[in-house]
């Protein structure tokens, strides 16, 4: 497949089947179905296609819109679309302002081609070139392909008995109104039936790896799956979406080259050989993870705020403590140098002190005595 392929598909689908005969002592047949017609959804994957075409594959009976890339969402519109299927035999030209297939395909208002019910001779190639009003070119291409789940298969003609050691018809299966066609299985006991009759041998051990690794990526990121089932020649690989199997050709790689929300999920494969058995891989996820606008992880971007906060609330605590302690020490040296100048006289200067005053309380004591 290629990249951007877009599959309208529904929840259950069967691999079609075409009708045909096995002999042999067997019984029974075991073929996965699609579910109700009320069921179906819409599954996107995506994947590169060379030469820069989107495929498209859509249910036969469905409607199908492809959009016009760059085309301006009001008329009056500068676009045309070109068909190249099986209803044209060679290029047909449908513009907003020319003719329509009202019953097979028209120009919708916003440069939308609608086709309003697909069938087989829808398949080809589409092609749109729309202008802006900047003057701005830009072209869409698309290769369109449809199926059809068979219906139920059912064993006709029926042995009414069979007989041990002899080759007997055990009947015909059969399965109506596949596309494209496919093949049948014969399963006995819950395990496929080769043609020779034989049980087949498992293969080696089939791996499903993701990339990125965890399959965790932001929106429009790309996550690669690539289904590693060692075997020659190589087996049919087919890939299964939250346990719905996806109606897609044979890959051993499926890309999702703009994964989105639609493509979370849990992703297995299944390897087909001619001479094994199918086998499924263990299941891996695919998450989209929300980002901020600058691109990083919301969360990331909510815990570097809470950090960076935490970090700023540090620095200044600390140089709020440093701050207290400087003004402690400063108002300390200063008190310590008032008690310093308040200190008592040394004892020398004590006794100096006494002895003066000792010599001026005679002299004292004569003035007084030589009063009149």
């Amino acid at each position: 497949m290629g990249a951007g392929d877009r599959v309208l598909a529904p929840p259950r689908a069967a691999a079609p089947a075409v009708r045909g005969t096995e002999p042999g002592a067997w019984q029974g047949s075991r073929m996965a179905v699609g579910a109700a017609a009320s069921a179906w959804v819409l599954v996107l994957g995506l994947w590169g296609a060379a030469g820069g075409a989107q495929n498209i594959t859509a249910r036969i009976g469905q409607p199908l819109v492809l959009d016009c890339k760059g085309a301006p969402r009001k008329p009056p519109q500068q676009l045309e679309w070109k068909l190249n299927t099986g209803r044209t035999e060679a290029w047909k030209v449908l513009s907003p302002q020319g003719d329509s297939w009202d019953s097979v395909a028209r120009v919708l208002l916003n440069g939308s081609l609608l086709l309003p019910a697909v069938g087989v001779q829808d398949e080809g190639t589409f092609r749109c070139r729309a202008t802006s009003r900047h003057g701005k070119e830009t072209k869409s291409n698309y290769r369109v392909r449809v199926y059809q789940i068979p219906g139920k298969p059912v064993i006709i003609d029926p042995a009414s008995e069979l007989t041990a050691g002899v080759p007997s018809k055990v009947g015909t299966c059969v399965s109506e109104g596949g596309y494209p066609a496919g093949t049948l299985s014969w399963h006995l006991d819950g395990k496929p039936l080769l043609p020779d009759g034989k049980e087949p041998v498992p293969l080696e051990e089939v791996q499903l790896v993701v990339e990125p690794e965890g399959g965790a990526v932001a929106p429009g990121e790309t996550v690669t799956l690539t289904c590693e089932a060692p075997a020659q020649p190589p087996p049919q690989i087919h890939w299964i979406k939250d346990g719905v199997p996806l109606p897609l050709p044979s890959s051993p790689v499926l890309l999702l080259p703009e994964a989105g929300p639609q493509d979370q999920g849990t992703y297995s494969c299944v390897a087909t050989h001619p001479r094994h058995g199918p086998q499924e891989s263990p299941t891996v996820s695919v998450r989209i993870i929300e980002t901020g606008e600058d691109g990083m992880n919301a969360g990331s971007v909510g815990e570097s705020g809470l950090g960076t906060l935490a970090l700023a609330l540090g620095i200044l605590g600390g140089v709020g403590t440093a701050a207290l302690l400087i003004g402690v020490i400063v108002w300390r040296r200063r008190q310590h140098r008032g008690q310093e100048r308040k200190a008592p006289e040394t004892q020398e200067e004590a006794e100096e002190r006494a002895e003066l005053h000792q010599a001026e309380e005679p002299e004292a004591a004569e003035g007084s005595a030589g009063g009149p």
